[in-house]
């Protein structure tokens, strides 16, 4: 059963321009960290590539590491927004399920840029635990806000309960585990070996998130 739909305040221009210069200094440091090394790259670098002056870089960022974070926050913000459009009949386990198919796809452009770069970004995690550390934040907020977004589906603006607690933490899980494993792979972005695919698995061998959900099938 869908609860009351949630409405996301519309940002003011200058929360537009603020994330728009966020991710331009992403962007520019993703390019610098695959091209000439994390180790190599210095945060100044970055603001420059980026075309800010370094008080800029570091009013947004508190190190190089975090200044990709924008790039993953993308990819985990389509996913959880992908849920909370799911026709609101769906129930929770097929509504999971209809937000990998549009948010994992590579056949969309932007779905497919984003891929690219957490894919590489990813692969750099094994050498940084700073970076590691960043990836890990990302993946905590985005159960944070799948649970925020459950628990307007099933029941309304109430606290959430610890069924809906556990689901959002599979599910979280199950996704980040067929990124990571497709990421660190050289399977293409599309296909049984994709990132979408493996999230459906994942998903459909969890328990909550799969066919025993206690919110529906």
């Amino acid at each position: 059963m869908a609860g009351t739909a949630m409405v996301t305040p519309t940002p003011t221009l200058t929360e537009r321009r603020k994330a728009a210069t966020r991710l331009d200094i992403a962007r520019a440091a993703a390019e610098l960290f695959t091209r000439d090394g994390l180790r190599a790259t210095r945060a100044e670098d970055i603001a420059r590539a980026a075309g800010v002056a370094p008080r800029t870089f570091y009013r947004y960022f508190a190190t190089k590491e975090e200044s990709v974070a924008p790039l993953l926050d993308a990819g985990a913000h389509q996913w959880a927004e992908a849920v909370r459009e799911a026709p609101a009949d769906l129930p929770v386990p097929a509504a999971l399920r209809y937000a990998v198919e549009r948010a994992l796809t590579a056949d969309d452009p932007a779905n497919a840029a984003s891929l690219g770069w957490v894919r590489a970004l990813l692969r750099l995690t094994g050498e940084s635990p700073a970076l590691r550390a960043v990836w890990s934040d990302t993946c905590r907020v985005s159960e944070s806000t799948l649970l925020t977004i459950l628990t307007a589906r099933t029941e309304g603006a109430g606290a959430p309960d610890l069924r809906l607690r556990l689901l959002a933490g599979v599910a979280t899980t199950a996704v980040r585990v067929a990124v990571e494993t497709w990421a660190h792979s050289d399977a293409p972005p599309t296909g049984p070996t994709g990132p979408a695919a493996l999230a459906l698995t994942c998903l459909n061998q969890s328990s909550p998130a799969g066919n025993s959900s206690p919110c529906g099938d």
